[in-house]
């Protein structure tokens, strides 16, 4: 049985939340009005997992994840706004460590959560399962023990500490490669620490496809562009791909490598509707495989659930391309790299803060 808590300041969404969950069988269901009776219900309820409303009056999401991430950590799914501002919460969001997000229902409510069920099941089945880092903000929780009264301010996710490397694979010979990532729940952390190691001149262009709404997809991009060295942008039209650039697929659509006059161009295509997740990763891949040999290519498979991709990225590695599956010991979920692996499609399998390092000395 997994035990949910539904905090939420509106009483129609939790109202109409509970009745989702406690439809299930699997589910048991308690709510709180606000962030501060959400933190009196913790130690009570012990949840499996909570899902959190951004926007609160009093204490607002971010200030209620940060004291659950202190006080008792557990997977969190924020419920966020589909606008600019609400994107932006939710990856600083992620960021201090929630799991996922799922889309706050606009308009007629109701009926928009019919429509939303089956992602909120799942999303929130999976949090449930999530693996936090035991040593995330560690010594905040500490002090926070020791003084109960101190309630430190909001603090970023610290960077990964270091791991011991993975297996040595055979380096690559040619030197003009892609890089083709696929990701989604724990995704935009998990991208940050994949990103941020690399230089600017780092030679080969790296297409990435994020599960996420269109609403999230271009503040992801603009936060990706200042914390790395690299040259991150969404794609929405036609781009020439260059080294040194990342270039993030625009959400509710897909991401593929063209051909134009120029040369090879990262494309937005419209959803196509026989891929369940977009930006699909295994449309990338198999775009990517129409017009490049395998053995220009490299796939990194990062935490995410369900299976998206990994049969084309092991299809990418048997044609003699090169494949990274993160490690499941630092994978939010397992899912799609656990999938790639079981296919024995992964080159190697990677801890996420040695995947940068590898792809470093591929390079050179």
């Amino acid at each position: 049985m997994i035990r949910l808590l539904i905090v939420d300041d509106s009483a129609l969404m939790r109202r109409l939340l509970a009745e989702l969950f406690q439809a299930e069988p699997d589910f048991e269901v308690a709510v709180a009005r606000d962030g501060a009776e959400a933190l009196r219900l913790l130690p009570e309820f012990r949840p499996d997992v909570v899902t959190l409303d951004v926007q609160m009056p009093g204490m607002d999401g971010l200030a209620c994840l940060d004291r659950i991430m202190l006080d008792r950590p557990c997977p969190v799914v924020m419920v966020s706004a589909l606008t600019q501002a609400g994107a932006e919460v939710t990856l600083a969001a992620l960021e201090r460590g929630a799991v996922d997000f799922v889309p706050k229902p606009g308009g007629a409510v109701s009926l928009a959560m019919e429509e939303l069920a089956p992602q909120l099941l799942r999303k929130v089945r999976a949090a449930a399962g999530a693996r936090l880092r035991r040593s995330w903000r560690l010594a905040e929780r500490v002090r926070r023990r020791i003084r109960p009264q101190d309630a430190p301010p909001p603090a970023p996710l610290p960077a990964p500490a270091p791991i011991s490397a993975p297996p040595a694979a055979a380096a690559p010979r040619a030197a003009e490669r892609l890089v083709l990532v696929g990701c989604s729940t724990g995704g935009p952390p998990a991208l940050d620490a994949l990103l941020a190691p690399l230089p600017a001149d780092f030679p080969w262009p790296i297409l990435i496809a994020q599960h996420m709404p269109a609403a999230f997809t271009g503040p992801l991009a603009q936060r990706l562009d200042r914390l790395c060295a690299l040259t991150v942008s969404e794609v929405a039209r036609p781009v020439p791909l260059q080294p040194g650039h990342a270039y993030v697929g625009r959400g509710d659509a897909d991401l593929i490598l063209g051909r134009q006059a120029g040369g090879l161009v990262a494309m937005a295509a419209p959803a196509d509707p026989g891929h369940p997740w977009h930006p699909s990763v295994d449309r990338l891949v198999r775009s990517a495989l129409r017009h490049r040999p395998a053995a220009r290519l490299v796939g990194v498979m990062l935490t995410g659930m369900g299976d998206d991709g990994a049969a084309a990225m092991a299809q990418l590695q048997a044609e003699g391309g090169i494949t990274i599956a993160e490690a499941e010991e630092t994978a939010v979920v397992w899912g799609m790299p656990g999938r790639l692996a079981q296919l024995g499609g992964a080159t190697v399998v990677a801890p996420l803060p040695t995947i940068a390092d590898q792809l470093l000395r591929w390079a050179a």
